[in-house]
C-alpha cells in the first residue's frame, strides 16, 4: 500500500503541473481576433478610442500606442521646461539682482521635493480610486503603475507615462506661488509649506476635478456633485496657486521698503526669455492634456496660440492707451495671462472663443496688477495673484460660457452633456467657489503652522537687506569686479 501511495504521489507531482487548471468561475482565455476586430483596433488607435477587442478577443496591439507615447513624452518634457528654466528665468528676471538665485533655488528645490512626494503618495492620492474627495493609496510608491494603460485616464499610453506627465503639473503649481512671496520668505519655510500645501490642497483638488470618481469631475463621473470641467488646470493649477499666493503674501507682509523705494526688475532680458519658454512649454501643458496626439490636442494647440497672442496684444494696447508706451514687461505679462486664462478652456472651445478669452484675459489681469494691487496695497511681488488667480478664475467661468461639442466631442457624450450650452457656467462657478475657499483657508492654516515650526516665515531684516542669495544660499548670482 505504501508503494501504491508513493506511485500516486509521483504521478500527481509530475503530471498535474502540466495540466491546465481552471478554477470555478474563471473566464476562458480570449480567442484570437478576427480581421474585422483587428481593423477596428487600428481605427481605435487612430481615433484615441477604446480597443474594439477589449473583453472580446486578444488584441494584436496589446501594448501602448507609439505615436501617442511620443507626443506625451514630449509634452511631459515641455511642461517641465516651463518650470526649469522657463518660470525660473521669468521670475528670476523680475526680482532684484540680490535675490535672483533664491528664485532659481526655490524652483529647482520644489522640482526635487515634489517629485519625491509624487512618487511616495501624491500620484496615488490624486488619481487612484478612493472616494469623491481624495484618492486611495493603491498607486503609492508607483506600485501598479506600469507599462499597461490605465483605462480610467488614457487608452493608448502607459500608466507610468501618464503619472510622469501629471507630475510636471504638480511641480509647476507650487512654483507659481513663489512669485507672490519673492525676496522675503525663508527657503526652508517655502519647502515645508509647499509639501504640506500639496497634501492638503493640490492632491485633493486634482482628485476632485480630474480623478476617477472625483466630486467635481463632470467630464467622466456621472455621480459628480458639481459637474465642472477643467481641460488643463484652470482650477487645479492656476486657481489653487494664485489664490493661495494672495493669502501667503498677506500673511508675510510687504517687502522692506515696498512703496517707498523703487524695486524694478533686474533683467527684462531674463523675463522675456522666460516668457518665450513658458509659451513654448504651454503647448505640452494644454495640448498634452488631450493625453493623445489627436484632434482634441490639435484644437488645444490652436486655441493656446490664439489666446496667448490676444492677451499679449490686449495688455500692451491698454498700456499704450494709458501710458503712451507698451513695455516689454506688459507684453510678457499679457502673453502669460492669455496662456493662463485659456488653460481650462483650451480643449473645449473654438478658435474664435479663444481670441475672445485672450482679449478678456489681458484686460482683466492688467486691471488686477495695476489697479487692484495699488488700491489695496498688498505686495504680490511678481503678480502671481493678478495673473494666475484672476486669469484662472476668469478662464474657468468663460469655459462654462464657450465650451462646445464642436471643439470636443466628449462634451456631447459624457455625463456633462446635459449642461453644456445651458447651465455649465453655473457648475463652473460652484467649482471655482469651492476651490477658492479651500485654497485660501487651507493656506492660512498651513502658513501659521509652518511659521511656528520654522520660527517665522520671513528672513530677518538684515538678511532681507543683504539679499536672499547670500543670506539663504551663500552665493551671488553676479560677481561685480
Amino acid at each position: 500500500m505504501r508503494a501504491l501511495a508513493w506511485s500516486f504521489f509521483a504521478f500527481f507531482a509530475l503530471v498535474l503541473p502540466s495540466v491546465p487548471l481552471r478554477a470555478a468561475g474563471t473566464a476562458a482565455p480570449l480567442p484570437q481576433p478576427t480581421v474585422e476586430q483587428r481593423l477596428a483596433d487600428i481605427e481605435a488607435y487612430v481615433n484615441n478610442a477604446a480597443r474594439a477587442t477589449d473583453g472580446h478577443a486578444v488584441s494584436k496591439i496589446s501594448g501602448s500606442g507609439p505615436g501617442h507615447n511620443a507626443w506625451m513624452m514630449t509634452s511631459a518634457a515641455l511642461v517641465l521646461f516651463m518650470t526649469l528654466p522657463g518660470l525660473a528665468l521669468f521670475y528670476g528676471g523680475l526680482v532684484r539682482r540680490k535675490n535672483v538665485l533664491s528664485i532659481l533655488a526655490q524652483c529647482l528645490g520644489l522640482s526635487a521635493v515634489v517629485t519625491i512626494l509624487w512618487w511616495l503618495c501624491g500620484y496615488s492620492l490624486s488619481y487612484a480610486r478612493g472616494n469623491a474627495l481624495i484618492g486611495g493609496l493603491g498607486f503609492s510608491f508607483f506600485q501598479n503603475v506600469g507599462a499597461a494603460p490605465n483605462g480610467d485616464y488614457a487608452q493608448w499610453i502607459p500608466h507610468s507615462l501618464f503619472a510622469i506627465y501629471q507630475l510636471m503639473f504638480a511641480i509647476i503649481t507650487p512654483a507659481l506661488t513663489v512669485g507672490a512671496i519673492a525676496e522675503r520668505m525663508k527657503f526652508k519655510a517655502v519647502m515645508l509649506f509647499s509639501v504640506i500645501w500639496m497634501i492638503v490642497v493640490y492632491f485633493p483638488v486634482a482628485h476632485m476635478i480630474w480623478g476617477a470618481g472625483g466630486w467635481m469631475n463632470g467630464l467622466s463621473n456621472p455621480d459628480a456633485g458639481i459637474k465642472s470641467i477643467d481641460f488643463a488646470g484652470g482650477l487645479v493649477v492656476h486657481m489653487t496657486s494664485g489664490w493661495s499666493a494672495l493669502i501667503l503674501c498677506l500673511v508675510l507682509g510687504r517687502r522692506r521698503g515696498h512703496g517707498r523705494e523703487p524695486m524694478p526688475p533686474h533683467s527684462m532680458v531674463f523675463c522675456m526669455v522666460g516668457t518665450g519658454m513658458l509659451w513654448a512649454g504651454w503647448y505640452g501643458f494644454n495640448a498634452g492634456s488631450a493625453v493623445a496626439a489627436d484632434s482634441v490636442a490639435v484644437n488645444a494647440f490652436v486655441t493656446t496660440t490664439l489666446s496667448a497672442a490676444a492677451g499679449c496684444f490686449s495688455w500692451s494696447f491698454i498700456e499704450y492707451l494709458r501710458r503712451g508706451k507698451p513695455s516689454v514687461l506688459g507684453l510678457c505679462s499679457g502673453a502669460v495671462a492669455g496662456l493662463a486664462t485659456i488653460t481650462p478652456a483650451s480643449g473645449f472651445v473654438t478658435a474664435g472663443s479663444a481670441v475672445a478669452i485672450g482679449l478678456a484675459a489681458g484686460a482683466a489681469t492688467y486691471f488686477a496688477c495695476n489697479n487692484l494691487k495699488t488700491r489695496f496695497g498688498y505686495d504680490d511681488s511678481l503678480d502671481t495673484f493678478g495673473v494666475h488667480a484672476v486669469g484662472g478664475t476668469l478662464g474657468t467661468l468663460l469655459t462654462g460660457v464657450f465650451a462646445t461639442a464642436i471643439a470636443n466631442p466628449n462634451l456631447a457624450t459624457g455625463p456633462i452633456a446635459g449642461v453644456v450650452g445651458h447651465t455649465l457656467w453655473l457648475e463652473q462657478l460652484k467649482a471655482a467657489v469651492v476651490v477658492l475657499a479651500w485654497s485660501t483657508l487651507a493656506t492660512a492654516g498651513i502658513a501659521w503652522l509652518v511659521g511656528r515650526v520654522t520660527n517665522g516665515l520671513r528672513v530677518d531684516v538684515e538678511d532681507e537687506t543683504v539679499g536672499l542669495d547670500l543670506s539663504e544660499h551663500g552665493e551671488e548670482g553676479y560677481i561685480v569686479d
